[in-house]
């Protein structure tokens, strides 16, 4: 015991230790304090003013302008976004700048920008406008002259039908009687020109029709060219029309009709003189805006540029800012107003340069007092901190997903490291598809640095964060897969020859005919020759059921041996003698003593039925083994052994309880009226120090509590058991799906003497390789191995009840959008 206690300390094995600090920050050096313990990022404020509401709180104004900051940073990277201005990927370094003139530079640009915005959208509204206007005096007038032509040519006609029909006047259309009219009359035929979006067309003449009671002529054409929405500044198709119709009435429900389609309407004279007038003056005035609403946003694609220069430095002193007012809110001021009082954890290894830079702060901001910084004690539990590096922390996100540690409990983290790949690569094991993944591995982190800048979609960023898990469970895969001798499901010869030959020529068949050994086992792993045998399937089926077992009682007596090293922590001889003792030897009494028959069959090849073995130790302890019997004395150990496991389950549940409610009543007898405490330390003891905290004891809950726990474990030993044949499973599974893929598609491919099936069935086989086995099956025994973690090894001595450590630390605002 001696030599564990004189062991030097694991770092990742346990949290870092922990300090609950206070300090006393004059106001005048409060900022400036608050931004250098930020800027170090090892104290955790504890918010003092919990109970108010963000708008009680003192630094609500400041924390309000920081906001409004952030809300027109975010407005000019929506304008650059828009405008399509690069900003530099390296900004040019600026002298540091105060927070009261940043807002006023804020204030000015953003006025500005709106200020250009607005003219612009006007522009660009009189531009459309103009454009509108040239393509309706084009396409309109074409109207107007094929209708002219059109009445010279059929005047004749009409004329006569006129004459020879009493009743014209009734039945005749309103384009005709104003030709038999002559020329245009207030009273005649007129027109309405116009534009309007190409996807309203149709209901737009539908409803001119209903209004007029078809009493008008619609004729329509594209406009041949896009115009640019300035609100939404999206490209709209559009058609031009013309309306043909006769009276006032008529015209007003036209006109209100266009009003209320979004239509816009052009006066089109019938003189082709005015037309071409109007025409020049249109594109004389359109070249001109052209030219106003080039320089206007060459002008405001300056002032982006030189704002987007910017932006990213005063996007993270505003961040900084409101963060740091955000944490002086969860300050709390003294009696007389002129300090501020905060309260917090940091690691003990923290304090030292926790003080440098508080001394740093109160001479910077040229305060005559000084920051008072003094340990406290606390009855709270404080958060835990592992300090971990870019390999190791994955693994701690693995735990951390499950539960964080409480503190000062064993970091499951630290076998993790080892034990997750490889039970991975136990249900994966594949050399071949294990340097697919390496090679995947490899390749993030070669390119660690870059990515590690960039901003990565959720799958490839849970990629990347896992790349040094990918690389251990790639290399452990190789490892496994070279054990079982599979290359993309095929044995390879690598370390020598087979141990077994054919019995004789005959033998080349190997599904009914059997092979015999001639020399020494196959050095390294499983025999070739076992592939296509007909035992292949029951030999690896006993392997590998029979090593799932030894790796999963192996597991969990780990798990129960670091609950003894959690109990010896915190100085619980009550967990070592009544948890720990008792969890050993049941587990090992039953299961550890099937793994001690596995090696022993294994050793002397024995023929001996383990599940016979196993049954009739619990129905006929008493019985004669007869062939089943593995070595002497096998009987009465199995006896001592089942005794023993049947006294280790009133052993956990009785004692425990029945020892906790004795050492209560010893504690408090004869207390129940103590002394007053009358002593200045008494007095002046704050509610959140070291004055010693007890629980109320309740037996009956205490006593539910264990029996809980010991039926969980006791079943559990038999259902995590079995749990773990899963390895077997999904390693039987990965290899049986290998070898299909092998020999239904590749080689069957690869029987047909054509270019083209062959390159299908290599196409088809990498599919499946790729999608299949190094995808979804990755996903499957990641996905198993983490269950197996998680349950079945951290049940046995993890608590996971604890929270994190979050220090106060500009790092942490770099990834957050506000």
């Amino acid at each position: 015991m001696e030599f564990i206690d004189n062991l030097p300390s694991m770092d990742l094995m346990r949290s870092e230790k922990m300090t609950f600090v206070q300090l006393i920050i004059p106001v005048e050096s409060a900022h400036r304090a608050v931004s250098y313990l930020g800027e170090l990022g090892l104290l955790q404020f504890k918010d003092l003013n919990a109970d108010k509401s963000p708008f009680q709180r003192t630094f609500v104004n400041q924390v309000k302008r920081c906001g409004e900051m952030s809300r027109k940073i975010r407005f000019f990277k929506d304008q650059i976004s828009k405008a399509g201005v690069s900003s530099p990927s390296h900004p040019s370094l600026q002298p540091d700048i105060e927070l009261e003139e940043l807002e006023v530079q804020l204030a000015e640009h953003e006025t500005e920008l709106i200020e250009m915005n607005f003219n612009s959208e006007k522009l660009r509204q009189s531009y459309n406008e103009l454009l509108e206007f040239k393509i309706v005096l084009q396409k309109a007038g074409g109207f107007l002259d094929s209708s002219k032509s059109h009445t010279v040519g059929e005047e004749t006609e009409l004329s006569e039908n006129v004459h020879s029909n009493n009743n014209y006047s009734d039945t005749a259309s309103l384009l005709e009687q104003e030709l038999q009219a002559g020329p245009p009359s207030h009273s005649g035929v007129r027109f309405v020109s116009g534009i309007i979006c190409k996807s309203k067309v149709l209901r737009f003449e539908r409803m001119l029709f209903r209004a007029t009671r078809g009493n008008m002529l619609f004729n329509q054409t594209p406009a041949g060219e896009d115009i640019m929405d300035p609100i939404s500044s999206e490209w709209v198709e559009k058609t031009v029309f013309v309306v043909f119709f006769s009276g006032e009435q008529a015209r007003t429900k036209i006109l209100k009709i266009c009003e209320a389609f979004g239509a816009n309407c052009y006066p089109v004279p019938e003189d082709m003189t005015k037309q071409r007038q109007i025409s020049r003056e249109v594109l004389a005035r359109l070249s001109e805006l052209e030219a106003t609403l080039d320089a206007g946003l060459r002008h405001r694609n300056k002032a982006l540029s030189s704002i987007g220069l910017q932006l990213t430095r005063w996007m993270n002193l505003v961040r900084r800012e409101k963060a740091v007012y955000d944490t002086l809110n969860m300050l709390n001021f003294d009696v007389t107003k002129k300090c501020l009082v905060g309260e917090g954890w940091c690691p003990i290894f923290a304090k030292a340069q926790i003080q440098e830079t508080l001394q740093r702060a109160t001479f910077d901001s040229n305060s005559q007092v000084g920051i008072i910084f003094h340990v406290m004690d606390s009855i709270e539990s404080p958060p835990t901190y592992f300090r971990t590096n870019c390999f190791t922390s994955a693994y701690q996100e693995i735990v951390d997903a499950y539960g964080v540690a409480s503190y000062q409990e064993a970091n499951p983290a630290v076998y993790t490291v080892i034990t997750f790949p490889f039970l991975f690569a136990v249900m994966f094991g594949d050399w071949g598809h294990g340097i697919c993944l390496l090679l995947g591995a490899l390749v993030l982190i070669a390119h660690e640095r870059k990515l590690g800048s960039q901003k990565l979609g959720s799958f490839m960023e849970m990629l990347f964060g896992g790349r040094y898990v990918l690389l251990l469970m790639s290399m452990f895969s190789i490892y496994c897969g070279l054990i079982y001798n599979e290359f993309f499901s095929v044995p390879f010869h690598i370390f020598g020859g087979s141990a077994y030959k054919c019995r004789d020529a005959t033998c080349s068949d190997a599904y009914t005919v059997g092979l015999v050994k001639y020399q020494d086992p196959y050095p390294f792993g499983v025999d070739p020759s076992w592939r296509g045998s007909r035992s292949e399937l029951p030999f690896l089926n006993s392997l590998k059921m029979k090593m799932s077992i030894l790796l999963g009682v192996a597991q969990m007596n780990l798990g129960i041996i670091l609950s003894y090293f959690n109990a010896r922590f915190f100085g619980s001889s009550l967990d070592i003698r009544h948890q720990f003792v008792p969890q050993m030897i049941f587990l090992n009494s039953l299961f550890g003593y099937l793994s001690l028959l596995i090696v022993v069959k294994w050793c002397t090849g024995s023929q001996a039925d383990l599940y016979h073995v196993m049954i009739y130790m619990f129905l006929s302890p008493t019985d004669d083994l007869g062939e089943n019997q593995l070595f002497w004395g096998q009987r009465p150990l199995q006896i001592i052994l089942l005794l023993s496991a049947l006294v280790a389950v009133p052993w956990m549940l009785f004692p425990k309880p029945f020892i906790l409610r004795k050492q209560h009543l010893e504690r408090f007898q004869g207390r129940t009226y103590g002394i007053l405490g009358t002593s200045e330390a008494d007095l002046e003891v704050e509610p959140d120090s070291a004055r010693q905290y007890h629980e109320e004891f309740n037996f009956s809950e205490v006593f539910v509590h264990q029996m809980i726990h010991s039926i969980e474990f006791v079943l559990g030993a038999v259902s995590n058991t079995a749990s773990y044949l899963r390895l077997w499973a999904l390693s039987l599974a990965h290899s049986e799906l290998s070898t299909v893929f092998y020999e239904k598609v590749l080689l069957l491919a690869w029987g047909y003497d054509n270019i083209i099936i062959r390159l299908i069935g290599l196409a088809v086989f990498a599919f499946a390789t790729a999608f299949i086995l190094l995808m979804m099956e990755t996903l499957s025994a990641f996905l198993h191995a983490l269950r197996l973690h998680w349950v079945e090894f951290q049940n046995k001595f993890y608590h996971g009840d604890g929270y994190k450590f979050r220090p106060f630390s500009f790092a942490s605002l770099i990834d957050d959008e506000d």
